[in-house]
């Protein structure tokens, strides 16, 4: 099968959260087991910086507008795990210091700078190979659905061409202005309530789960959770109108990058049967963030996040001066929203021997938290898959979650220790001071914890059986499109 991917990140070369790294370790996973895949990535001022002098494929791409045309150059950005990777070069697009956005808003040229990516992708293959399927992700590659279904409708080498959708977060929509249909030359009997209109805007989003042969997002409970109101975001019922084409497919780890028996990153290799190399682990992340004195009877509990609302911040910092009070030391690293950015930094000011925050994004820190912390704290408003639990399992740190998308797929509280980790329900700080209350209760018994830390470490998260789903979802469509 012949597999093209779009999508507006993938590590290492542009990342801001778990898409990138779905986009890169999914395609490896169906390339080892046969397939022939390519991804295509904008060409971002950060990318250029790793990847200056990528050859050229395609010099010139003809991207028509209303009263001008876009060129953009295709690059070979060479093969990595059996994946061929692409680029779409036009710069006066994408040559900008962020991928979306500037401190003061969203890049007011959005819709034509991904548009003009999404039609790029297309244009591309026509020459390059039409493959059998196309795999697009979130809204910034969505209009390739759209626009295979309306501009390239009556394109003989499309029209039996499937596209599959995958939502990571239904938060993140592309809202446009009504002209936006002009500006991308889509017909304007699709700016209706049941296609791409929502609220009088273009929604990006919402043209591609209209479109979409299927669509899929990133584990089976946010499946659901996203066609209620509560999660919906304003598209719960054009999602329940797609009910049977939506799977909810969970997220895998990459064990290549996150594994402790293999981290290079971290002070010392360990795994469910050799777990000395996980104390080590933890005295190099206690020295390297200078918190001295610290016994093995205190719990040492990790964040790596988002500093968002969404990740609930709310609930930590409304509970942090009670957390303070127990015998913990709490190491915090990421970056978002300015508010806890500075709010957290004051807060480790004042409890300087039992708080740590840096922020920033720092794949090695991340990577030493995660070895070095006992417990790893994801309190999420929503999470759709989530990614830290998965690492935080294979890495020994029983994770304290609450109960959303992938979080309540992956983790499970049993009494008296039994499950692999713990959570709460509902919207209240309480109740997740309530949760690490009994995480470190558990943690006083080095019998039972050993043992939770072990039924964890063995769970595999991989991407094999997620790759598995993925392909059954593309016979499918197929099948579904060419009959």
């Amino acid at each position: 099968m012949h597999i093209v991917f779009a999508a507006s990140e993938c590590t290492p070369w542009a990342k801001t959260g778990g898409l990138a790294d779905v986009v890169s370790a999914l395609p490896k996973t169906l390339a080892k087991m046969g397939h022939k895949v390519q991804t295509f990535l904008p060409y971002y001022r950060q990318v250029a910086k790793a990847v200056p002098n990528a050859p050229v494929v395609l010099q010139s791409v003809t991207i028509p507008f209303p009263s001008y045309n876009r060129f953009a150059r295709i690059l070979d950005g060479g093969v990595k795990d059996g994946v061929h990777i692409y680029f779409v070069d036009v710069p006066e697009l994408f040559d900008r210091e962020s991928f979306y956005a500037t401190p003061s808003g969203d890049y007011p040229d959005n819709a034509e700078r991904f548009g003009t990516f999404s039609r790029a992708v297309i244009e591309a293959t026509k020459v390059m190979g039409v493959p059998d399927l196309f795999h697009v992700h979130d809204w910034q590659a969505a209009m390739i659905v759209v626009m295979l279904r309306s501009i390239y409708y009556f394109d003989p080498v499309f029209r039996r061409v499937p596209a599959v959708l995958t939502i990571h977060n239904a938060g993140y929509q592309g809202w446009f202005p009504p002209r936006t249909m002009e500006t991308l030359l889509l017909p304007w009997d699709m700016f209706t309530l049941d296609k791409l209109e929502h609220y009088d805007k273009v929604n990006f989003l919402k043209g591609g789960i209209v479109y979409a042969d299927a669509i899929t997002t990133v584990s089976r409970t946010y499946a659901q959770e996203i066609q209620t109101p509560e999660f919906g975001n304003g598209l719960e019922d054009t999602l329940r109108r797609r009910s049977a084409d939506l799977f909810g497919i969970l997220n895998g780890a990459d064990y290549s990058e996150w594994a402790p028996a293999i981290d290079p990153y971290i002070a010392a290799h360990y795994s469910a049967k050799k777990l000395d190399g996980k104390r080590e682990c933890r005295r190099d992340l206690l020295h390297a963030l200078r918190l001295e004195d610290v016994g093995d009877e205190t719990a040492v509990i990790g964040v790596v996040s988002r500093f968002a609302t969404q990740k609930g911040f709310d609930f930590i910092v409304d509970i942090l001066d009670r957390l303070m009070q127990e015998d913990v030391v709490l190491v915090m690293l990421g970056n978002g929203e300015e508010y806890y950015e500075r709010l957290l930094t004051e807060m480790a000011e004042r409890h300087p021997e039992k708080m740590r925050v840096r922020v920033k994004f720092d794949n090695v820190m991340a990577h030493k938290i995660e070895a070095g912390s006992d417990i790893f704290l994801m309190p999420s408003r929503y999470e759709p898959g989530g990614l830290n639990q998965i690492y935080s399992l294979k890495y020994g740190t029983v994770p304290v979650v609450r109960a959303t998308g992938g979080l309540q797929d992956t983790i499970e509280e049993l009494p008296d220790g039994g499950g692999n980790g713990f959570k709460f329900w509902g919207y209240d700080s309480n109740v997740l001071l309530d949760a690490i209350h009994r995480a470190l209760a558990t943690f006083r018994d080095e019998k039972t914890w050993t043992a939770m830390m072990q039924r964890g470490m063995a769970q595999d998260f991989s991407w094999d059986k997620p790759a598995e789903e993925y392909v059954r979802v593309y016979e499918r469509v197929i099948m579904n499109r060419s009959s």
